[in-house]
């Protein structure tokens, strides 16, 4: 019954395509078994695969409605032959108009609305938003996005691939560079490196992350180069993402690196106390979850590593108030979190200082340096190096260095007058004594 199938579907595609792509990617594949209404198909390889699912989707839900039926479908496995590991993929295929969205290995959930910003990432945000209003015809072609690890690079070049999926009948295609360096080894391997070309050649939007461990893969980087330049030659866009910035990618050819630096380079930096605030409140509203700022508070301030670390300390917080049934306090955040984040008794810092500092007063730290003369600006830089001189090992002239570039004295007046409000303020004693608590807390 599914030779029968198989045989009526191939009939169909024999009239719409043309000889040499029947040969070469309809011809190799065998009806495997036909089961409720599903034809199982075998392929000779991933990219086989990948390929078909890319150029003639549309083709086949066609097909499937003809000779299937409207709730018929097919489902691919990779040949075992070919595959010394035995690992099959499956895939269903849908009778619909619309073009496969699994093919491009983008993750739904990867999303500009979801991907808060601060001084950290946004420059490059808004140039992914530029790009995915114009991908290939923008200033940032290509994108390089680098940064440590967890700083949120995969989720943002995959929101551009999800906003360009969307909005535009554009191929947007995600892949790591081991992913696409297994994929050229295959290709050498089954003689199908024409076509391995030919299939990234044509991408309208290349998403490349890893890119730094293409090091050492000449032969992958060749090639690669030669795809690179075609996608650039013909409009087309192309983003990257690593862990570094271009020049400082070891192992990499000098014009691979050339190439990389074309276009926009951007990094994206560790969030800063006020972005990762957002990114908790973000996560808590988004999950409708109730959390005192007093707690959500200090575990941005604990949490200053990634936003990864950052969402895994409140998932974990969350785990354990269910699985305990015990109230989200700052008992139970501080318990957690000495347990997940190294230096929990972390060294009391200038920039740590000053991130509370203008936080009580409601300043930015960038007014705390400059030469603002405002009466409220004064004095909570006055309070920032009252406290700095307390909290740290820094010398009068290293704390002036940090707000400014002023000298010592001016740190010295700046505690003099601190203590002078303390002594004829109750008012300003207390605030004090809160900002006091709120950096011991740390």
């Amino acid at each position: 019954m599914h030779l029968k199938h198989w045989k009526n579907c191939l009939s169909i595609i024999k009239k719409k395509i043309n000889a040499q792509s029947y040969l070469t990617w309809f011809k190799p594949i065998v009806p495997k078994s036909y089961s409720n209404k599903t034809l199982t198909l075998e392929v000779p390889n991933q990219f086989f695969y990948e390929w078909i699912e890319n150029h003639y989707i549309e083709l086949l839900n066609e097909v499937v409605v003809s000779v299937l039926g409207e709730k018929g479908k097919i489902q691919y496995e990779i040949s075992l032959i070919e595959n010394e590991e035995g690992e099959i993929k499956e895939k269903d295929f849908k009778a619909s108009p619309q073009k496969s969205s699994s093919f491009n290995n983008l993750n739904r959930n990867f999303r500009f609305k979801s991907f808060i910003s601060g001084k950290c990432n946004s420059v490059a945000k808004a140039a992914g938003k530029r790009i995915s209003q114009n991908p290939g015809d923008n200033p940032f072609n290509p994108l390089m996005v680098y940064g440590g690890v967890g700083l949120g690079k995969t989720h943002l070049i995959q929101s551009i691939g999800n906003k360009i999926s969307k909005k535009l009948e554009s191929a947007v295609y995600y892949v790591t560079s081991e992913k696409f360096a297994n994929q050229f080894i295959d290709a050498l391997k089954e003689n199908r490196l024409k076509d391995f070309i030919h299939f990234y050649s044509n991408i309208d939007c290349l998403i490349i992350d890893d890119v730094q461990f293409f090091k050492g893969k000449e032969k992958t980087q060749e090639v690669f180069f030669h795809i690179f330049n075609q996608l650039n030659l013909n409009g087309k866009q192309i983003i990257l993402a690593a862990d570094k910035s271009p020049v400082e990618l070891d192992g990499l050819t000098k014009r691979l690196v050339s190439r990389f630096k074309s276009g926009l380079t951007v990094e994206l930096e560790k969030p800063d106390y006020q972005t990762r605030l957002d990114i908790l409140n973000h996560k808590i509203k988004n999950e409708q979850l109730k959390i005192d700022s007093e707690v959500i508070e200090y575990i941005a301030f604990q949490v200053d590593t990634n936003i990864r670390e950052l969402e895994g300390v409140l998932v974990s917080i969350l785990a354990h108030s269910t699985i305990s049934k015990q109230n989200i306090d700052l008992t139970l955040a501080k318990s957690i979190i000495s347990k997940i984040v190294k230096d929990t008794n972390r060294e009391i810092d200038i920039k740590y200082i000053q991130e509370i500092v203008s936080k009580f007063f409601s300043i930015s730290i960038e007014d705390m340096k400059d030469k603002a003369r405002n009466k409220e600006i004064v004095i909570a830089r006055q309070v920032a190096m009252y406290f700095s001189k307390d909290f740290t090992n820094n010398s009068l002239k290293s704390i002036g260095f940090h707000f400014g570039g002023r000298d010592h004295s001016t740190v010295i007046h700046a505690v003099q007058s601190v203590n002078d409000m303390i002594d004829t303020d109750n008012i300003f004693k207390k605030n004090i004594e809160e900002i006091n608590r709120r950096i011991s807390v740390g």
